[in-house]
């Protein structure tokens, strides 16, 4: 069990720092290009890996990378729930309109099905109904 584990830990490392090197924005990376950083975490895995992640990405807090502001905190972008200033752009509009809209739709809607549960009903009825 103890052969294995370093190993595994190792591979672990390195899926990490490549996906991590993958999904890092362009800006955020430092020293070298992006695909320069790929190719050195895929070539050298353990080496590749703890360089990237030692100097290959800008880490810290918030205010220390450029485009942070604006729906990240502390460095890391947050999620849409999260993020204050999106929430705050969905107040911007304006809730009637919507409102009106949804039951605007949702009248078509139940006009349609009636529309069409009468045209199945017309289909149903026996040949010796109501004209024949």
């Amino acid at each position: 069990m103890l052969r294995i584990l370093p190993p595994l830990l190792v591979l672990a490392l390195w899926i990490w720092a490549f996906i991590d090197c993958l999904t890092t924005p362009e800006e955020e990376v430092r020293h070298l290009p992006k695909v320069a950083w790929v190719i050195i975490v895929l070539l050298f895995p353990l080496v590749g890996s703890i360089a990237w992640l030692a100097a290959g990405k800008r880490r810290g807090h918030a205010g220390a990378h450029p485009g942070t502001a604006g729906g990240a905190r502390g460095g890391r972008r947050l999620a849409p729930d999260d993020d204050p200033e999106f929430l705050a752009s969905l107040g911007k509009e304006t809730p009637h309109k919507d409102a009106h809209q949804h039951e605007d739709m949702l009248r078509q809607w139940e006009a349609d099905l009636r529309r069409r549960e009468e045209e199945l009903r017309g289909g149903d009825e026996p040949e010796d109904g109501p004209g024949h």
